[in-house]
């Protein structure tokens, strides 16, 4: 019979996220000796190596890995026992678990602060991610609900549309086509474009978008961060295609600007997103509906939108 402790599985849980005995330790505020004693302990109990160190790096065994989709459960039905329990001493203190995209975190964060003091006694716990990220997450059960573009539907996920996600074109102030009204679609193979990192649903949306129309762009530097992107348009190197939320303060400050461009802006939509057959806790399930109900409008209150006074100027 397989002996163990909560404690062995959290320190399990995070030596495998981490694959590193002392970032597990400073993630649980325990000693490295204290993290090898109780994996090695475990260790004992499974009758099974859970990790093996190859050089200087550690791995997940065959029985680790199949062990962590257990662990995994264990630990989001202790979670679930708690908010439910929590709940039941009154809505405002449960606790909700979010990843958001990174895109998406601009304007998240903004929903979330309304949301927070609506309830100020929910606990909260804000993850950013790219999209492969969000989907392990989605995969291993690791988070109370998702924001994100649509995820593939073939993973067995809930994705509930809540707001539209406009992709635009960014230019620099000065960049030659700044002002040019309706600029043609094959007017852009002329320009360099800045991309996202291979998987990123930017990209993948940009791509189909062009490849639809039989337009080739030319792309320079891929870049892994919305930020990093739009520093690097700022500079003059290349046009960028990003979602509207992640470029709001830039058009404000007018260190940024759109370009006005034949069909676009590229319209797609923000989705909540979970397991299908997922229990939602209370206060998650009070999450979403906040988001279905309200998320649009407060957006767009907070200049998240086509309609803001900038666009509305264009």
């Amino acid at each position: 019979m397989l002996h163990l402790t909560l404690r062995q599985l959290r320190v399990f849980e995070a030596v495998a996220n981490h694959l590193s005995y002392s970032r597990a330790a400073e993630t649980l505020h325990l000693t490295q000796p204290a993290v090898s004693m109780q994996i090695k302990q475990l260790e004992e109990s499974a009758g099974l190596p859970l990790f093996e160190q190859l050089g200087k790096k550690i791995y997940l065994t065959a029985a680790g890995k199949e062990f962590r989709q257990y662990s995994h459960n264990i630990l989001a039905q202790l979670d679930e026992a708690e908010n439910v329990l929590a709940e039941m001493k009154g809505i405002n203190r449960g606790k909700l678990s979010i990843s958001v995209a990174t895109t998406a975190s601009h304007f998240a964060t903004q929903l979330l602060a309304e949301f927070c003091k609506r309830y100020p006694k929910v606990s909260v716990s804000l993850n950013v991610a790219n999209r492969e990220a969000l989907l392990g997450h989605l995969a291993h059960n690791a988070m109370d609900t998702v924001i994100m573009g649509k995820p593939p539907e073939d993973l067995g996920l809930e994705a509930t549309s809540f707001m539209e996600n406009p992709l635009v074109i960014i230019a620099a102030i000065h960049h030659p086509l700044a002002n040019t009204p309706n600029i043609p679609l094959q007017r852009l193979q002329q320009e360099t474009f800045l991309v996202r990192e291979q998987g990123s649903g930017t990209r993948i949306a940009m791509e189909r978008f062009f490849t639809e129309r039989g337009i080739k762009l030319t792309t320079g530097t891929e870049m892994s961060t919305n930020e990093a992107i739009k520093q690097a348009v700022q500079a003059d190197m290349g046009l960028g295609i990003l979602s509207l939320h992640t470029v709001a303060l830039e058009l404000e400050t007018k260190r940024l600007t759109v370009l006005d461009v034949q069909s676009f802006p590229i319209m797609r939509d923000w989705y909540v997103v979970h397991r299908k057959g997922k229990r939602l806790t209370a206060t998650a399930q009070m999450f979403k509906e906040f988001l279905l109900h309200e998320g649009a409008k407060i957006a767009e209150e907070k200049g998240f939108s086509l309609e803001s006074s900038y666009f509305r100027s264009l």
